[in-house]
């Protein structure tokens, strides 16, 4: 293992500390952060999630973004267990054989958050990107942002009932932004950008989601723009025991190093308890897998990582990087924001000897 030390302010930002947007709603998580380090702020663009305040427990009050009338609106449905699942408190499903719902019981949008020094964070008052077109309509989700060439690029998850794609946009000052593109189509999600071309073309993991035969792997794909991603390849999957049966997908964008380019994953069990693993990738060919951790290098093992919305989830998706202390900005409980620190070259030179 690797000594990793944990914030003391954990977790750093947190519900309480959010009011939400939408009147007659309130905000269950603040998690799931892009990051970025600008000279002197550090940025997170949060997940947050609002839903309905509901009084009435026969009723299923669903949120959803109307792209026609520019607002959110509630849909209400009678409560039936013999029609909808709520067992997952963050969806609402069809029960079998029953008719064809599917719902989120929150709508997320991203909301930025500024800090002088890393730790104590001031969110913004208004949300930096919200849903606004046909494929965010019941929300944007878990952002990862990677510098490229001078300019921050952050790519979403954008939910809407065709599914789950990957948008792309730009921005220099975190004040207005660019739309870049859609990236990948549904279902597809936990996409992280390398941070310069690799043989002239731009490099992406991502983990489509498969309903037929295969699992929900971690996929590697190139583009010569960055818009129009193709030559796709497998890239690795879960184990069939241990941390990482359920499923995986990419955590922070990579970090390049002497010994490969880093990549810290998320990884989840059957049972959806999330952690944190590593691996390293080739340098001149990312395709490739140097060596990947067999053990976790983080574990929901602290109180505000295994109690909240949904518990035991340790879910990184940002980093800062001073000397060679690396800070890792992670979700916790698909609730709050906490942080982390460890050596790079501890972590990596343990991978690039097999001892993790």
């Amino acid at each position: 293992m690797i000594h990793v030390e944990r914030f003391k302010d954990n977790p750093l930002i947190t519900p309480a500390d959010v009011k939400p947007l939408n009147e007659g709603f309130e905000v269950i998580g603040t998690f799931n952060a892009a990051v970025a380090q600008l000279p002197n702020e550090t940025i997170m663009v949060l997940r947050v999630a609002e839903r309905p305040l509901n009084s009435d427990p026969s009723k299923l009050l669903i949120p959803i973004y109307d792209v026609e009338s520019q607002t959110t609106k509630v849909i209400t449905k009678d409560n039936d267990a013999t029609r909808f699942n709520t067992s997952d408190s963050r969806t609402i499903g069809p029960q079998q054989g029953g008719y064809d719902f599917d719902y989120l019981t929150s709508i997320s949008y991203l909301r930025i958050a500024r800090s002088q020094d890393g730790v104590h964070f001031t969110v913004d008052d208004q949300a930096f990107v919200y849903p606004h077109n046909d494929y965010e309509t019941y929300g944007i989700e878990d952002a990862r942002c990677t510098k490229i060439d001078g300019k921050y690029y952050l790519n979403f998850s954008a939910v809407s009932s065709r599914g789950i794609c990957v948008e792309l946009i730009s921005t220099t000052d975190f004040t207005s932004y660019h739309e870049e593109a859609i990236i990948f189509n549904p279902d597809n999600k936990d996409v992280v950008l390398f941070p310069e071309k690799i043989h002239g073309r731009y490099y992406a993991l991502n983990r489509p989601t498969v309903k037929s035969t295969g699992h929900n792997d971690v996929w590697i794909s190139s583009s010569p723009d960055l818009h129009s991603f193709g030559d796709h390849h497998w890239l690795f999957s879960g184990s069939k025991d241990g941390w990482d049966n359920g499923r995986v997908g990419a955590g922070l964008p990579p970090i390049k190093t002497d010994a490969g380019w880093l990549e810290i994953y998320h990884a989840a069990d059957k049972s959806s308890k999330y952690c944190m693993g590593a691996m390293l990738l080739d340098l001149d060919d990312p395709t490739k897998i140097i060596y990947r951790s067999k053990n976790p290098i983080l574990s929901p093992d602290a109180d505000y990582e295994q109690k909240g919305f949904f518990g035991e989830v340790v879910f990184g998706c940002g980093y800062t990087l001073k000397d060679d202390q690396l800070t890792m900005y992670y979700g916790v409980s698909d609730t709050s924001m906490a942080a982390c620190r460890f050596s790079i070259s501890e972590l990596t030179d343990k991978l690039a000897k097999h001892e993790l």
